[in-house]
């Protein structure tokens, strides 16, 4: 009985898998604005809503510039429709990677939106560049985090496997710079303005209601 089913399971697999890259080139074709589809790269697109992922380094002046400027607006704009996520991308010498991982360890923590608010703050509003452990009690008292536990998941080293992970990936798709932004894991984003980002981002969401 499987051996009968086995073939018609695979195409049927094949004939959804055409008719998935089908509609993805067909809705690619009609998005607007300065973009660039990044060949074998898998789509994170969830329908409804857009995610875009940032490149970034903590003590980049840029980076803090795009996410308090234009990040901030396009969340404004856009709402539940619109999220960001950061992946730490060190560029900055002779920085330890402590603000990272706490960032890390914030978004597994439910956090991590206010960490990198306050971390970027902190660095460039207030010109903190170690975060050492009583620097980050006062983080963690900000941020509204228990601080046990967050002790606990940095020194289990998972937010420091996390930011190799994002290192890694931004090495192969090519990172040079930070802020790189990724929209849906596959769309790059080169024209980082607000304009050029609300069209792109607009352009997916309106082919969502097409689909």
């Amino acid at each position: 009985m499987k051996a009968h089913n086995t073939p018609l399971k695979l195409m049927l697999s094949l004939a959804l898998l055409f008719s998935f890259l089908s509609w993805s080139n067909a809705a690619f074709s009609a998005l607007q604005g300065e973009f660039e589809m990044m060949e074998g790269e898998p789509s994170l697109h969830e329908s409804g809503k857009v995610i875009l992922l940032e490149f970034a380094d903590f003590y980049c002046p840029h980076c803090h510039m795009f996410e308090r400027v234009v990040v901030t607006k396009l969340q404004n704009e856009f709402g539940e429709k619109f999220e960001s996520r950061m992946i730490g991308f060190p560029v900055m010498p002779g920085k330890l990677p402590t603000a990272f991982e706490m960032y890390n360890q914030a978004v597994a923590m439910g956090k991590g939106q206010k960490m990198k608010e306050t971390l970027f703050q902190s660095i460039h509003e207030k010109d903190i560049q170690i975060f050492d452990k009583t620097m980050r009690t006062l983080v963690l008292k900000e941020v509204g985090l228990d601080r046990t536990e967050f002790e606990a998941g940095l020194a289990s080293g998972k937010p420091f496997q996390t930011l190799g992970k994002g290192k890694a990936w931004g090495e192969r798709i090519k990172v040079t710079h930070t802020p790189t932004v990724v929209l849906d894991g596959n769309i790059r984003i080169k024209n980082l303005n607000f304009d050029n980002l609300k069209m792109v981002i607009q352009s997916i969401l309106d082919e969502d209601k097409k689909s």
